[in-house]
């Protein structure tokens, strides 16, 4: 899976990620797919003001959290990614 395979499918990726976690649903919804190298997906949370009002959740991206989205991942592709918040 390359990169752009999976921008194809995250939607669905989140789409699963809300049925499972509203919580992980709104820690990561804001995601952009920095790159994908050696089973890592690289997540970019630069711009948390670009929607009024703003929300940085960067608090609330625990691993248990983190795992949720792994799993949707997982679910949705059938690759096992680990996600790190870049």
């Amino acid at each position: 899976m390359n990169l752009s395979d999976l921008k194809s499918q995250w939607n669905q990726v989140l789409d699963e990620v809300e049925r499972i976690n509203r919580v992980a649903w709104l820690a990561y919804f804001d995601a952009r797919l920095a790159r994908l190298e050696g089973g890592k997906l690289y997540l970019d949370f630069s711009d948390p003001a670009k929607l009024a009002g703003g929300h940085d959740y960067a608090n609330a991206r625990k691993p248990e959290l983190r795992s949720v989205v792994e799993g949707a991942i997982k679910s949705v592709t059938g690759e096992s990614l680990e996600v790190i918040d870049a």
